[in-house]
């Protein structure tokens, strides 16, 4: 065989085949426009995961984690990729291609990180997950851009492997700002390698550099962590300083009147929803809040089962109180369309007394007293103002049940344990609940969110009860029910 054939031979079988990038047939133009409340992008076994919003010059910017078959790609490893719808109003949004893809063989999955606009560039960090030696490693990396859509990666990638004293494995989400004098900030998720308790070594890292190049390690921002604080989120609002982090897969938040605290700790947690995943936020015109999370997936699409990654975004607005603690509402641009009101006949008990149009009172000091309405649409919002008079155990709602109650969701509120309840999750230290107060219902899909005076919110997804009886009740106690209002929604575009 001539020599210039053995070669040739040679060299094809020991180089190793080129890298075809990691592809997800995503389609923006196909995208729904008019509202994003619990969008899901269109396409085959797509989902939202981690969302990252922004704000600059008016313009909303939700970069999200483009998920394909609830967290399977790449071998289990993600196969993340962000992408980046944005909206003026909240109102109309404009759906991009992917913004930060996966180009390499080595990265394995774009994960979260935070955007930061400085000198007229837009910096995105972020955290690529890798396989060295067959172990799971996470390291830094960057990209710059124009105008906050093309991303251009920069080089060395990654940038940051680990810093000393920190887990490889656990190093990412970070968080980036930049201060009065240029100094770039990070708040990378990661644990202690030594704790003083064990386990208890969950730490947010403090990193800050000038160029991008020399980074310096600060003290932690957060440490004594039972786990990896993740997709932290970091701003000032007002007079106020928020740290805001998982633990455990749900959001807490921490403030402070200084740049890096002491911190102190609220008395309640209004971003803790069970079903609500890796809240951040974004300022939005005349000093408002946006919040934006991702409702799970359910094991099998059952209402009882193990979330899965991957599912819906969920907005809210947060509240700034006077002294500094937070409350959640429904971003009132965000609201769905609906029809006409439903005419509505009350079925009740001899313990309820109708009152005016809509409106009634349950008295039932011995026991439960019920009311309730018929022939309801599945897909609706519902809006009541629930006044109690003086103790009870508990009131609420029976949603999409039947005529005998024995099925759909209960919405329970308790005064005595400051605690709302729907089905199997539930939000706690909700202060009020012995006073008047207006709740909001949005039942889209396999969706139920709830708003609670403007102050606290509560999801879940719930696929399985389509009745279309809806009970009032009250247990040892009296409570008026008035105003009750009842809308189907015109359902364009998540599921």
């Amino acid at each position: 065989m001539p020599l210039k054939k053995i070669l040739f031979l040679f060299l094809l079988a020991s180089t190793p085949p080129a890298f075809a990038q990691f592809k997800v047939d995503y389609n923006p133009a196909i995208q729904p426009v008019n509202n994003m409340q619990y969008f899901a992008p269109k396409g085959d076994n797509l989902f939202v995961g981690d969302c990252i919003p922004f704000s600059h010059n008016g313009t909303y910017y939700l970069y999200w984690l483009l998920d394909s078959g609830h967290h399977s790609a790449l071998n289990g490893l993600g196969g993340h990729q962000w992408t980046v719808s944005t909206t003026t109003d909240l109102k109309t949004w404009k759906h991009h291609p992917v913004v930060l893809g996966i180009d390499e063989d080595w990265e394995k999955s774009i994960c979260t990180g935070s955007v930061v606009y400085h000198n007229k560039k837009f910096y995105a960090f972020y955290a690529t997950r890798l396989l060295v030696n067959g172990k799971v490693n996470e390291q830094l990396s960057y990209a710059v851009s124009d105008d906050g859509i093309h991303f251009k990666k920069q080089k060395p990638n990654p940038f940051y492997t680990s810093a000393p004293g920190y887990s490889t494995r656990d190093f990412r989400d970070p968080k980036v700002t930049v201060d009065k004098d240029g100094l770039f900030h990070l708040f990378v998720s990661s644990r202690l390698n030594q704790s003083a308790i064990k386990n208890w070594d969950g730490s947010l890292v403090h990193m800050v550099s000038r160029d991008l190049k020399k980074w310096d390690i600060k003290a932690p921002l957060l440490t004594g962590q039972r786990s990896v604080p993740e997709c932290p989120d970091y701003f000032k609002w007002n007079d106020w300083y928020y740290l805001i982090y998982g633990d455990g897969g749900d959001t807490y938040y921490v403030k402070s009147k200084n740049p890096y605290g002491p911190w102190e700790q609220p008395d309640d947690q209004t971003l803790v929803e069970e079903w609500s995943n890796v809240a951040k936020t974004a300022e939005f015109k005349n000093n408002r809040r946006i919040v934006a999370a991702w409702i799970p997936s359910r094991k099998e699409n059952k209402d009882n089962t193990n979330e899965m990654f991957g599912g819906n975004v969920v907005f809210r607005e947060l509240v700034q109180n006077p002294n500094g603690t937070l409350g959640t509402k429904f971003p009132p641009e965000m609201l769905p369309a609906s029809n006409a009101l439903v005419s509505l006949k009350l079925a009740k008990d001899s313990l309820t007394q109708e009152l005016a149009a809509n409106s009634f009172v349950i008295s039932a000091p011995n026991g439960v007293g019920t009311a309730h309405y018929v022939n309801l649409p599945v897909n609706g919002r519902i809006t009541v103002e629930i006044e109690p008079t003086g103790p009870n155990e508990e009131y609420g709602l029976l949603l999409r049940s039947n005529q005998d109650g024995s099925g759909g969701y209960k919405l329970t509120f308790s005064a005595s344990e400051q605690k709302v309840r729907l089905h199997n999750t539930e939000i706690n230290s909700v202060e009020g609940l012995d006073k008047p107060l207006k709740i909001d219902i949005i039942m889209n899909e396999s969706i139920i969110d709830v708003a609670v005076n403007n102050r606290r919110c509560l999801v879940n997804r719930l696929p399985e009860q389509k009745g279309n009886v809806l009970w009032f009740f009250a247990k040892h106690g009296q409570v008026k029910f008035k105003s009750v209002k009842i809308t189907p929604l015109l359902l364009t575009n998540n599921e």
